[in-house]
Order: C-alpha cells, then structure tokens, then sequence
C-alpha cells in the first residue's frame, strides 16, 4: 500500500463488512421512510407530499376566494420545487385531499372529476383543477409570520416549512394513514367541534383523564358516515393505548312496499369501502347461493347512497338477513386504529389520545409566541420609524435645510437629532405631500395605537396563563367558523352499542334445495332436483341399472362405506346434475376396484353399526368417520374372504342379526361396544357360511320384515332372545328366503 497504512489501500479505500455496511444503509433507508415519507406529523397531520402540495398552493396564490389552477401545475411546481418524486403519487396524494368521502374535511377544492366512492380514478390531472379551501387557509394562517421554522429544499433553490401553523387540528380531524418500514399509523377522522370541546376542556384540566375526553368526542367521525358498533370500554382502551380495532357497519333502513313486502335500504356504508365492489360481492355471494334469503341487489345511487336489497320473501327477518350480509361482505369491517406519530422532536412513537391533543395544543402554543413575538418586532420598527417622523415634523425647517444644503444630510441628520440610520433614510424617503398637519396628526394616531398594541403583546408574553387562554380563545373561533357550515360540522357516524348475539340459522348463510341422489351398480353417480320417486323414469347406461336411490338436500354430506371397511365424504352440492348418466363414482373417491356396500346421508351424533361378512362388528360414532381426503377413512379392519357386508343406524335398543344358514338370533343393543377402528366382536357365530343381514329395532315395537307387498312386525321374540355371539335358530314362518329383512 502506498501510504503504509494497512487498514487502507492506495486509493483510499477502507475494508469493512457487508453486514455492518446493509445494516448501516438500511437503517438510513427506514428512518427517510419512517420521518420522510410515510408518518404524519403529530402537530398538523401532515405527512411531507401533503404539506409541499399545500404550501406549493400557498405560493401559487391558490386561495379560496381565486380561480382554479390545472392540476398539472400545481403537480409540476411541487415535484419541481419541494417533492422530488413522482407527478402520480403527489396527483394521487392531492386527489385523496379532495374527496368528500375520504377525508372529513377537504383541503383541496377540486374541480372536474375526483373520483368517486365507487372506486373509479380521477380524471387526469391536465383536465382537473383545483384550489386552497378555508380549512387549508386555517393550517396555512401565520406561515409568513415566522411561525413555524424552513429549511432548504431537495434542490437549495427554495426553502419549505418544517411543519405547518396548523390553526386546525387537521391530525383528528382528517385522520391519516401510512406504512414505513416496520411501522404503520392509522388514525380515523373525528369530528371538529367534539376535537374543540376535548382541547378546551384539556387547557382546563392539563391532567385530565382519558375517560374524561371521551365524554367529548365519543369516537371517530367517519366521512362516509356508517356506525360504530363498539362497546365504550373497547374505545377508551383503544384510545388510552393508542392501538385498537373499532367495529363499524353500514346503516339501513326497511322500505315498506304495496302488499306488505319490504326492501332494505342501505344508506351509509363503511369508510374506504368501494361500493361498487360491496355490490360485486353481495352479487358473488347471490350467485355461489350462500344468501338464501335475498332475492337481488340493485344500486340506485346518485348524490346519495342508496344499495337496494331485495329479500325473497316478507317473512324474512330483516335483522337477520343484515347480519348474514355483516358476516360475508364488507357492510361491516373493522378499522384498525394506531396512533404511530412523529412528535415535535421528531421520534416516532404511539401516542395515546391526551398526548395527541397536548401536542397539537403545545404547537399552537409555540405558533402564538413566534407570531406574537414577530409582530412585536414589526412593531418596534415601525415604532421606530414614527419617532423619527415625530422629530421630523418638530424640527421641518432645519429638515428641510439640510437636505437642501449638506453634502451628506443622511449623516448630518443622524448627528444632529440623534436618529438612527433607519429613521434618516425613513426622513429622507418623506414626500413632500405627507408634510401636511393632518398627516401628523395620522401618524401620532398609529405611534399611539402601536404603543398600546406593543405594552399588550409584551403583556402577553410576560403571561402564560394569557397566552393559554389566547389559544383558547383561536380554538373557540375556529369551532364557531365551522359550526355554521350545515355539511362539515354535523356527526356523521353514529355510536352504537356493540351487538347482541344474533343467531343466524344455518339456512339463512347456505341455499339448502332437496335432492335425489341416484348412484346405479356400476357406480355413476347424479343428482337431480327435488325428490323424486323410487319408481322416476331415468335414463342408464346399456347394461346398468339402479342400486342406491337417496333423498337429501345440497348442504348434506353424503358417506360412502365400502367392502374394503372405508368411509368416503361427499357433499351433495358437489354431485353432477341430472342430466345425463352422471359421472364415475371412482373420479370422486379413490375407491377403485371396491364395491359400495352403502350411500347414506350424514347425520352428526348419530352411531352406526358396521359389520363384515364374518359376522363381526361394532358401534362407531358417525361424526368419527368422516374423511377429510379422496382415499376415506379405515373404520373396519377386513380381508379378502370376508369384506365389510353392511352399515346401518344403530336406533332402538336390541339387535337381530341373520346369517346365510338362515339362523335368527335377536340381543341387547348394548352388548356391542363402540369403537373408532378394528375388527369388532362377534355378533354371530357359524359352522358354515357368515352373515346375512342386521336390524337394530326398539323391543317394545317387535321386528318387522319386509312380506309380500307389506310388511310384518313380530312381537313375541322370546324364541330368539340370547346373548350376542350365540348361533341362533330359524326364523318365524313367513321369513324371507333371501335371508334380508328389507
């Protein structure tokens, strides 16, 4: 190296590690996002696009009482000269300040298309226009008066303001939003004149507890209205912490209609949702038949919200129609309240709801004494000034003269009378005309006028309580200013109580329509509408016929059992239509080369009764067989000489169970155990053959068996009464020779 130094190499270089190096840059990154870009600042709840488009409208002399100025020039002087990003983002930044619907109280009065709540884009910005409103006015009031600090811009060619006057709490009021880099805020609009009551009450009570504000603003104030349906303590822990979640949900209202029908009307939806997508997935929820109880959904909105819901029928409950509604869509969502805030040292951190007001009241505290002492040092000028036309009027001959005949009559008239270098050249830029005596008599009005104001001001900054009451008094001002605007200054968002438990019946979220499932003994499998008859003319491949014929209806789950002892999980919406042959089996369910010993419908807490061709079985839980994959769920340990035979509903309280040997044997239902898997217990024993057919029966009713045309019920059972596992004996006259009792 050529300077010797190890640590170096010859073009200055110095080594380091690539950890230490990412660590350090993105750290740099995080905090220009977090301070830069992305968090508002507590004082005016600004983040810095929002405060350069301000500001940059200042200086266009975009006021509310001028003319509208192309958006693109606003965007082009603030890109150019304080924003150095791009014209999109800062346009977007000033379309959202704009909007009715997503901030409280607009600071740009746009004109042209600004989007609307329906979620379409702004016009571009060579079509729009816009400029400052009152409340803008209001933030902006006193920047010239050395109220607030500058610093040079991203360019040094212009200077811009640190932080605005902010004579509006533009921070609750408005609210904000941002996600840096391992942070976020979120604040919701509040309403103005709630914000003045809890400042007022806090330049009272310095102290005051958080409980004691919310006495004054109860909550947020969303533009878009709605209802906040949260219970006090939930708020006050939301606002004592500075992190929460509020409810809120839409509000509507029944329409009553000819012939005792009704129809709901929604008047005021959640903030920042799109209504256009509200109607979209209401409609998808229509379509995938998940809302039952509603017929259609119209929007027939125009300046004012109004989303038509049409119930099926008038004896639907409303309540609970709304609440089905609440739990798909976004008529209720949930708004996620953090207080993540830069505060005047710049330092992010949560704030909870008395610091946030303490700190904007600080800042206009702070704004008072800069303006105050800035006048104050105006006045001293002119003061000054004043004095020196004084001495002037008293001595205007020898005035006069010297101007007319000394070389340097500034410096004459500074040795002479004893004047300052500002109250000669003030002489000598006198005109003649103002010599009059009614003009003396003026500025001895104004000398005396500015001396009282000046004696007041230093009163003023001698007097913290003075001052503190001064601020109140703004506060008081601006509150009073809105209260007359019939639009801003109403509460919008109502607060509600939280809501009680509405039970929504399984049928009021899903469409249940009956259904005949149909599966034939190849295994092709359909559902047709309704149910049908056994004895329904359908159509079947060449060779086929039926074998299962169930009725059900579209929200049940169908169980498959088989010979191989597995359970497979249908669901009966899923099934092909009727039209047709339907579909294998085998592309539902991995039942491959087995057969179906039976089709059921599900019915939780029910017990089954499963048993093999062996003659063994057990009792199961039905809500323990239900198979969460294609490949069903081993119930029943079989083999190949004696595969799973039935599945039936265990009810009653005896079992009567016949083997091919045509041996009836008839025990107590509680002699089978219950089980989750295996082989069971023997239900009946053979020399020869196994098990033919098994019914679970009530004893008191007898056992019935299908004869002839009808059916017979036998009552006097005592012949075949025995304990389980026993071989039995042939069965009363008249007994099937199929050996099946149905």
């Amino acid at each position: 190296m050529s300077n010797g130094d190890p640590a170096t190499d010859g073009n200055g270089a110095q080594p380091a590690q690539l950890a230490d190096i990412l660590q350090e840059r993105y750290l740099a990154y995080a905090m220009s996002t977090i301070m830069s870009r992305s968090l508002p600042d507590v004082r005016d709840g600004l983040k810095p696009v929002h405060r350069r488009l301000l500001y940059a409208m200042r200086e266009l002399k975009l006021n509310p009482a001028s003319g509208f100025r192309k958006c693109a020039k606003i965007v082009g002087d603030t890109m150019g000269n304080y924003h150095p990003h791009g014209d999109a983002s800062i346009y977007d930044a000033m379309v959202r300040l704009a909007q009715s619907f997503a901030v409280r109280y607009p600071l740009v009065d746009g004109q042209g298309n600004f989007g609307n709540i329906d979620g379409d884009s702004a016009a571009a910005m060579r079509y729009t226009e816009a400029r400052l409103t009152e409340i803008a006015q209001m933030l902006l009031e006193g920047i010239d008066e050395d109220a607030v600090d500058f610093r040079d811009s991203y360019s040094g060619d212009y200077e811009e303001p640190v932080v605005l006057p902010a004579g509006f709490p533009n921070l609750l009021a408005n609210g904000a939003s941002g996600i840096a880099v391992g942070m976020a805020s979120n604040i919701p609009p509040h309403n103005v004149g709630e914000i003045c009551a809890a400042l007022l009450h806090l330049i009272k009570h310095p102290n005051a507890a958080i409980e004691t504000l919310l006495t004054h603003m109860p909550g947020p104030d969303f533009p878009t209205g709605g209802e906040l349906v949260e219970s006090r303590e939930t708020i006050l822990e939301a606002y004592r912490t500075g992190r929460g979640s509020l409810r809120l949900r839409a509000r509507w209202e029944v329409e009553k209609q000819k012939g005792g029908t009704w129809q709901i009307i929604v008047t005021e939806i959640p903030y920042q949702v799109q209504k256009s997508k509200l109607e979209i997935r209401v409609a998808e929820l229509l379509n995938d038949r998940k809302l039952p109880m509603l017929a259609d959904v119209r929007d027939e909105s125009t300046d004012d919200i109004r989303l038509v819901l049409e119930p099926k029928s008038r004896n639907v409950d409303p309540a609970t129609l709304m609440e089905a509604l609440y739990r798909h869509t976004d008529l209720e969502t949930r708004f996620g309240l953090n207080m993540n805030l830069l505060d005047a040292d710049q330092t992010p951190r949560v704030m909870n709801l008395r610091e946030v007001l303490q700190a904007f009241l600080d800042h206009r505290h702070d704004v008072l004494k800069r303006r105050t002492a800035h006048r104050l040092g105006k006045i001293e000028q002119r003061l000054e000034i004043l004095d020196g036309f004084l001495i002037a009027y008293l001595n205007i001959d020898e005035i006069i003269r010297i101007v007319r005949e000394e070389d340097d009559p500034k410096q004459e008239l500074m040795s002479r009378f004893e004047l300052s270098d500002t109250q000669a050249e003030a002489i000598l830029n006198l005109r003649l005309r103002r010599l009059h005596k009614l003009q003396e008599i003026e500025i001895k009005t104004e000398h005396k006028a500015l001396s009282e104001e000046r004696a007041q001001l230093q009163a003023l900054l001698g007097d913290e309580d003075a001052r503190w009451g001064k601020v109140a008094g703004e506060i008081r001002n601006m509150r009073d200013k809105l209260a007359k605007d019939p639009v801003l200054a109403p509460r919008r968002t109502l607060i509600g109580e939280p809501p009680s438990a509405v039970v929504v019946p399984l049928e009021a979220m899903i469409e249940r329509e009956p259904v005949t499932v149909v599966c034939s003994k190849r295994g092709w499998i359909r559902a047709l509408r309704g149910h049908l008859a056994v004895e329904t003319d359908l159509k079947y491949k060449e060779g086929d016929e039926p074998r299962f014929f169930l009725h059900a209806e579209t929200t049940d789950k169908l169980l498959v059992f088989a010979t191989n002892g597995r359970f497979y999980t249908l669901g009966a919406d899923k099934l092909p239509g009727g039209r047709g042959f339907g579909e294998p089996l085998n592309l539902m369910i991995d039942l491959g080369s087995e057969e179906i010993v039976t089709i059921m419908v599900h019915k939780p807490d029910r017990k089954l009764l499963v048993a093999a061709a062996d003659g063994r079985g057990f009792l199961v839980e039905e809500n323990g067989v239900i198979a969460q994959t294609r490949a069903g769920k081993q119930v029943l340990n079989v083999s190949d000489k004696a595969p799973a035979l039935l599945c039936i509903s265990a009810a009653g309280d005896s079992v009567a169970v016949i083997g091919r040997n045509r041996k009836l044997l008839v025990f107590g239902l509680d002699e089978i155990p219950t089980m989750t898997r295996g082989r069971g217990v023997i239900l009946q024993r053979y020399k020869d053959g196994g098990l033919s057919d098994v019914r679970t029966f009530a004893r008191a009713e007898g056992l019935s068996w299908k004869h002839g045309g009808g059916e017979r019920t036998e009552t006097k059972l005592e012949g075949w009464l025995g304990k389980r596992a026993q071989a039995g004996r042939l069965p009363p006259t008249g007994f099937p020779r199929s050996n099946k009792f149905s």
